[in-house]
């Protein structure tokens, strides 16, 4: 029950405070799964915005207007989907760095 908390804050953490909480629950948790998580969070967070910063230069080109829709979309659409995930107690990685881990 513990454990299914701590994911929904992992992932929920995305809207309030991307990088702290999942360092803090790394650093506070001894159950490897919620480190595991909290990893991938924090990995997702930082692959996201630095994909966001590049298709915002590249939008100066008009390439990159689509990526930064799709990118807008997943930093939002993606935490929920682990939240949801979570509250029904289901596997779930995150993608692109969901691996990495």
């Amino acid at each position: 029950m513990e454990t299914k908390w701590s994911k929904v804050i992992i992932h929920a953490s995305a809207f309030f405070a991307p990088w702290v909480v999942p360092i803090i629950f790394f650093l506070i948790s001894s159950d490897e799964e919620i480190k595991a998580i909290s990893v991938q969070a924090l990995l997702f967070q930082v692959v996201m915005w630095v994909l966001v910063g590049i298709s915002s230069v590249l939008s100066f080109l008009l390439i990159g207007i689509p990526f930064l829709i799709i990118f807008g979309i997943m930093l939002f659409v993606v935490p929920i989907i682990g939240i949801v995930k979570a509250l029904s107690d289901e596997p779930w990685r995150y993608p692109i760095v969901g691996r990495w881990v």
